[in-house]
């Protein structure tokens, strides 16, 4: 039986991936730390998010395969330690909602944006992804 390990790289689509590569980056407030081609215009860029450095690919939308265009059903959630504030910065940046801020019982929260080229972004306030990457206790 195959076993999920964990996630390697969240690919999302851009019809121009320098803009979207901008975008991500003022939203993450982090540059893409991998780029190809190295100079013209980018067919995919990458960025490292978080403590885990997780992989977070933006590629041009012509590599994409048949039926992908348009939010689809999948959402992977990034930890953000205020949804609702993290919401607001990115429809401040141009994003749209696709789900509002809601409470899932236990301490988590969701919500989720559409950016500005058609990929779902999900927001989560997980109180075990936070748990695992709390600091030491100090005294």
């Amino acid at each position: 039986m195959t076993q999920l390990h964990g996630m390697t790289t969240m690919v999302l689509t851009a019809d121009d991936v320098d803009a979207a590569a901008a975008w991500y980056a003022d939203a993450f407030g982090i540059t893409p730390y991998f780029r190809r081609p190295e100079s013209g215009p980018a067919a995919y860029v990458e960025f490292r998010v978080g403590p885990d450095e997780d992989e977070l690919g933006l590629m041009s939308r012509a590599y994409a395969p048949a039926g992908s265009d348009g939010p689809g059903s999948s959402i992977t959630y990034w930890h953000v330690d205020d949804v609702a504030s993290a919401l607001g910065d990115l429809l401040a940046l141009g994003a749209r909602e696709h789900s509002p801020t809601t409470e899932r019982g236990g301490g988590f929260t969701t919500a989720s944006v559409v950016d500005p080229f058609g990929n779902v972004l999900g927001l989560m306030h997980s109180p075990h992804w936070a748990g695992r990457h709390a600091g030491p206790a100090t005294d």
